[in-house]
């Protein structure tokens, strides 16, 4: 789960996690958290998401942040985007527009990075990490971004016994146990996603249910 293990996963493109269509819960979900169209959102292990141009084209000023900088290049190649390219801190930074990508390690994410973020977008980051780095993640989420930001957070439950990860398994309580110190969760959709996902059916998973959450500052 270290920085070889997704710099080897992006070189041989084996990015099964990579979705071809903006996400569905981002498109119904969104609008709930009542953001102004210009407000800065952040997007922690972003990849080559399709999720951050949707969310660009709301209005919103984006940051991504993603180690492999193969996943950087291509999501701007796909769009025949020239980026400008600068060294910022910790960070090669890719920007066009209103959207840019923060290439390096999530960890090394500052308050200063992320002062103006009004909101954050997890569909694939936390479901990413181990257990002990899932406690890290979320710990230094809730230390660097402002007291006013809220979430949207996409989780993925089913049997960590039959499938080992990732993506992981993070059940209810964990997520409630990770984030309670700095938001309230409310659940705001469950999706049995079973049927339609060959690894799930090789591993005889009998459900996998995936839960999204928004989540508000206490």
């Amino acid at each position: 789960m270290h920085e070889a293990f997704w710099q080897d996963r992006w070189a041989r493109s084996q990015i099964g996690f990579h979705q071809e269509k903006v996400n569905g819960y981002l498109r119904r979900h969104w609008s709930a958290l009542e953001l102004p169209a210009q407000a800065t959102v952040l997007v922690p292990l972003c990849g080559k998401s399709l999720d951050l141009a949707w969310l660009a084209e709301q209005g919103h000023a984006v940051i991504g942040v993603e180690l492999a900088e193969r996943a950087v290049q291509d999501f701007f190649a796909e769009r025949d985007v020239q980026p400008q390219i600068s060294q910022r801190g910790a960070y090669k930074v890719y920007a066009a527009g209103n959207l840019q990508i923060l290439c390096g390690d999530f960890f090394a994410l500052t308050g200063e990075d992320v002062a103006g973020c009004q909101a954050f977008y997890d569909r694939a980051a936390l479901i990413a990490l181990p257990a002990e780095m899932r406690e890290r993640y979320a710990a230094h989420l809730q230390a660097i971004l402002p007291a006013a930001c809220q979430g949207l957070l996409v989780t993925l439950v089913y049997d960590q016994q039959r499938m080992d990860g990732p993506p992981f398994s993070v059940e209810d309580a964990e997520a409630e146990r990770l984030f309670s110190g700095g938001w309230a969760l409310q659940e705001v959709e469950r999706k049995d996603v079973l049927s339609g996902n060959p690894r799930f059916s090789e591993n005889q998973l009998e459900a996998v249910d995936e839960v999204v959450f928004h989540l508000t500052r206490r």
